[in-house]
């Protein structure tokens, strides 16, 4: 949008909203004949407006996204590509470099400003790409101040710290300048962890170092081990960013920390424990943008898209999802109400805790604080009058009647199960007390899932199928011809030869003859064979097919999922006759 015009819509949307007269807006535009300062400018520097007014406005008219940079925090490599003296004459402010894309992230006061764009187009090369959002001028001033004159590396900042003396006092939480390395260094490793997409951030003391490893694509890998000495100021800088008793060493605690990242806010859920050498401080990071994803966004094949869209569009009835701690289950619930959530439905949510905060759903965090448990909320919400509900998880016989009670009222119920396959869970409900005459016909389906890790596309590469992942795939003799692939490594991918993850499910949707099987009780087998013949594929199954469309590795499958039970027993003699043994 032509800046001029930007400047003009700007005073006429002020004074329809009433935060400007129309007297104000003379005074301003005769001040910008003098000065050619831009209006919104003017108008905050007279008094007549606040910048974070002017600043939603403007975002507003160009249809630009705006960003608070109170909370932000430096990236390193975003800052070393943009000079200090072009960030502060065109007022920009480098937020995140994503070197894999060579995509740089800045903030500016005028995202239409082509003369700044060009400046900095030729100080870091045309081949980078160049994506911007809105901050309000003081901001970005206050932010090249804190970002600019001081070591934001990791490695700067420990050799930093290992020649100066620590004082804790500067640690506090009301102290947003940069000129503590302690607070410098605590940034950088959450910074590094979000741009890794890391899970976790392990701080694990020992009795002579401190050991600092992230959680990638499921996997704990070792970032630093710095000494000892450096661990209760880092400690206690964690603490306060959490809003944590600094003093309380002996207990465990939760905390929680919300920051500006690459130009969104990133959460991270904070727990300490005290240890041997310690308190063991381990921080979920939770990226809205990475685990709010829609049901296509998943990784699965268009067919499961399309089974769980259609379990997920009936009025009623209870959903299951299944798996370990750490499968993905809440990021697959997440995508289904994601699916369905708009001004028409009701959603209502109990999590413990809440971990991503969506718009439009009421969500309820349970736990001893709150004094809430999932049975207790289940019952009050059923007075809220919901069209949905998310129970976090199903754990005991009052939850389990709650949530089956809901589902036969008309309710769609979403949960997660702790059991090793899909079939499983029916067995489970059994266990937890829940009549087989009432649970048929209130279960829509049941999920369930693993997550792999998937191989590098820069690097991954191809191998021949031996005689045992013949058998373990189910491959008949022959198709033996067939290529997989397994990990090599490259830079891409940190030498792992994985990059991201994806997810394996099985997935069984209930129709009217399985609802009889469970009626009756019937044993497990009866199911999975009723399943078979309704083309149900087990995670075995799944699995076999990610290793042969070239997803991920025979290995990286055998570690989540047993293949055993899907090897042909016949396979051994063919190719022992193909051997010559």
């Amino acid at each position: 949008m032509n800046a001029r015009i930007l400047q003009n819509r700007l005073g006429d949307i002020l004074i329809s909203q009433g935060m400007v007269t129309p007297d104000q807006i003379e005074i301003a535009l005769f001040e910008q004949k003098k000065s050619r300062e831009k209006l919104g400018g003017i108008l905050v520097r007279l008094g007549f407006a606040t910048e974070d007014i002017i600043r939603d406005v403007i975002g507003d008219i160009a249809g630009q996204k705006i960003i608070n940079l109170d909370d932000v925090i430096a990236d390193n490599e975003a800052v070393q590509l943009v000079p200090e003296h072009i960030a502060r004459n065109h007022h920009i402010l480098p937020l995140t470099y994503d070197r894999g894309g060579r995509i740089l992230t800045i903030a500016m006061t005028d995202t239409c400003n082509v003369v700044a764009l060009d400046h900095l187009n030729i100080q870091i090369g045309r081949d980078v790409r160049v994506f911007s959002v809105m901050a309000g001028i003081t901001e970005i001033e206050k932010a090249i101040d804190r970002f600019y004159g001081f070591e934001l590396s990791i490695e700067g900042i420990l050799r930093e710290i290992e020649t100066g003396e620590i004082d804790y006092n500067s640690l506090d939480a009301a102290n947003h300048e940069y000129s503590h390395p302690v607070v410098r260094l605590v940034n950088a490793l959450l910074v590094d962890a979000v741009k890794r997409y890391a899970s976790d951030i392990h701080f694990e003391p020992e009795e002579w170092f401190l050991r600092i490893r992230f959680r990638i694509d499921g996997v704990m890998r070792q970032i630093r081990s710095i000494h000892r000495n450096y661990w209760s100021a880092i400690a206690v800088r964690i603490k306060v960013m959490a809003d944590m008793d600094i003093a309380e060493t002996r207990l465990p605690q939760d905390g929680r920390i919300s920051l500006q990242i690459s130009g969104r806010i990133v959460d991270f859920r904070v727990s300490t424990f005290p240890t041997l050498h310690g308190e063991n401080t381990v921080l979920r990071v939770l990226d809205r943008q990475r685990c709010i994803v829609s049901l296509d966004k998943l990784g699965l094949q268009n067919d499961k898209v399309v089974l769980l869209e259609t379990m997920a569009l009936k009025p009623a009835g209870i959903i299951l999802v299944t798996g370990p701690t750490g499968s993905g289950k809440t990021t697959t619930l997440y995508a289904i109400l994601n699916r369905l959530n708009n001004l028409s439905v009701h959603i209502m949510t109990l999590e413990d805790p809440v971990e991503y905060l969506m718009p439009l759903i009421r969500q309820t965090s349970i736990g001893p604080t709150a004094r809430l448990d999932f049975a207790t909320g289940l019952r009050s919400m059923m007075r809220q009058d919901p069209d949905m509900i998310l129970v976090g998880e199903i754990r005991d016989e009052e939850t389990a009647q709650m949530a089956l009670r809901a589902s036969m009222t008309g309710h769609k119920v979403l949960s997660t199960l702790h059991t090793n396959s899909a079939l499983g869970a029916i067995s489970r409900l059994y266990d937890l007390g829940l009549r087989p005459d009432i649970l048929s016909g209130n279960i829509t389906g049941v999920v369930g899932q693993r997550l792999v890790r998937r191989l590098c596309n820069s690097c991954k590469e191809t191998q021949v199928i031996n005689c045992q992942e013949q058998m373990l795939l189910g491959i008949d003799a022959y198709d033996a011809q067939r290529i997989l692939y397994r990990p090599a490594g490259c830079v891409s991918c940190e030498g792992t030869g994985y990059k991201g993850r994806l997810a394996v499910v099985e997935i069984v949707s209930i129709d009217a003859e399985m609802d009889e099987i469970i009626a009756r009780r019937g044993t497990q087998h009866e199911l999975m064979r009723h399943a078979v013949s309704r083309g149900f594929r087990t995670l075995a199954q799944a699995g076999a097919e990610r290793v042969l469309d070239g997803s991920t590795s025979m290995a990286e499958v055998s570690r989540k999922i047993d293949l055993s039970c899907f090897m042909k027993r016949s396979f051994g003699d063919a190719c022992l006759s193909v051997s010559g043994h």
